[in-house]
């Protein structure tokens, strides 16, 4: 810098310029260390949240086409078949079955067979419901077992609540059939 005056020219430097010493190094890391952290943090947990199947529309339960089996002979267990549709873009878990029109305890079981073709039933804790998908429950696959009512007749409705992990209950009536009729399966 040149400084002019009436008696004489002189140069001058600035007495404190801007040098990259190690403390002036860390506080500009630190300073933009905050931003980037938070940026990680928070893409971090919106990946953890769309990998659970969180983002989007939530699951679209819907349940039709319900069924339950009008006993036959000396027992009064049957079984119950329901159309589960999942329009939503996250899974979903049926968990429970329960219904206030049934005596005793209602499960969830799969029926499956042996090597040699004996047929038995597991108890299930619960089934996927895929998003986008339905599941399909039948005589030969998974389905509702309860203790049927007493005064059951062919064409009665039965209150039924699906539970769901993510949405929820859904209560349903299902209509007792014969357990040879075609539109037994949904």
């Amino acid at each position: 810098m040149t400084r002019t005056t009436d008696r004489q020219t002189t140069r001058t430097t600035d007495p404190h310029p801007w040098r990259p010493t190690r403390r002036r190094l860390t506080d500009t890391l630190l300073t933009a260390l905050a931003p980037v952290a938070a940026c990680s943090i928070a893409l971090g947990a919106l990946s953890t949240w769309v990998a659970a199947g969180r983002a989007g529309d939530p699951a679209r339960i819907e349940v039709i086409a319900g069924r339950v089996f009008l006993p036959y002979g000396d027992t009064r267990d049957t079984a119950a078949f329901f159309r589960i549709t999942n329009s939503g873009d996250a899974d979903d878990r049926l968990v429970r079955v329960s219904s206030p029109g049934v005596g005793g305890e209602v499960t969830l079981g799969r029926h499956r067979t042996t090597g040699g073709g004996a047929a038995y039933r597991d108890e299930v804790d619960s089934a996927a419901v895929p998003a986008h998908g339905s599941l399909t429950m039948s005589p030969h696959g998974l389905d509702v077992i309860l203790h049927a009512g007493e005064r059951w007749e062919l064409g009665d409705p039965v209150p039924f609540t699906l539970h769901f992990r993510r949405s929820g209950p859904v209560t349903v009536e299902a209509v007792v059939v014969s357990p040879g009729d075609v539109r037994a399966s949904p």
